[in-house]
């Protein structure tokens, strides 16, 4: 207990790592960061060297190696069950869970036309019906849950929860992107952004190198 060590990639552009390190801040055990750069031409072999998918983030437990954002919040939220990852309603934790299992999941076509670049903000590109299928879907989700469970808070279920963690990369996609959204969605954009664990995020996205072809974007 409390040996952690999650492994994670750029901060500027690993909407994964974001997820994933989110989760292990909220569970407010120690742990050891170990940070891959995406700029360098070895970033492959260096995440091979912890990842056998070759993906990040990994969340390392002794002898563990868990290597998928969510099953990391899940496994965390057991581990610290009083530390808030997910709700404590029954109901509220089932809702929590299809919307993040939802993004987990989905919004392939967001995820390619908008990729995550933290720092950034600009124009985007003109989007497809299906990225416009995704916003619309994103936001219903958040009003959905906002409507129902956030009577105590700005978040999804008022508080901060794994479901706000595997939506704050879309947070940062839709600001960078400058996509235009209802006044309640922006509101809970807003607050997502402007918590303390997403400002430490960015100031760190904000000294690592750019990467052309991802700025070009």
């Amino acid at each position: 207990m409390n040996g952690y060590k999650l492994i994670v990639g750029s901060k500027n552009y690993s909407s994964w790592s974001l997820r994933g390190w989110l989760s292990m801040r909220q569970s407010g055990a120690t742990f050891e960061e170990i940070f891959i750069p995406f700029h360098t031409e070895e970033r492959g072999e260096l995440i091979r060297k912890h990842s056998p998918s070759g993906l990040v983030p990994v969340l390392l437990d002794g002898d563990l190696l868990i290597n998928d954002s969510l099953a990391i919040a899940e496994y965390l939220a057991e581990q610290h069950p009083t530390a808030g990852l997910w709700p404590d309603d029954p109901t509220a934790r089932a809702v929590a869970r299809a919307a993040a299992a939802e993004m987990h999941s989905g919004f392939g076509a967001l995820r390619s036309a908008l990729p995550m670049n933290f720092r950034l903000v600009r124009e985007g590109p003109e989007r497809s019906a299906e990225v416009n299928a995704d916003v619309q879907r994103i936001e219903d989700v958040w009003r959905n849950c906002r409507s129902r469970f956030a009577q105590a808070g700005p978040f999804l279920f008022g508080d901060f929860c794994t479901a706000d963690a595997m939506y704050a990369p879309v947070v940062s996609r839709l600001r960078t992107y400058s996509v235009d959204i209802a006044a309640d969605s922006q509101a809970y954009m807003d607050a997502v952004w402007a918590h303390p664990w997403m400002v430490e995020w960015g100031k760190a996205a904000a000294t690592e190198p750019a990467i052309e072809k991802y700025d070009a974007i």
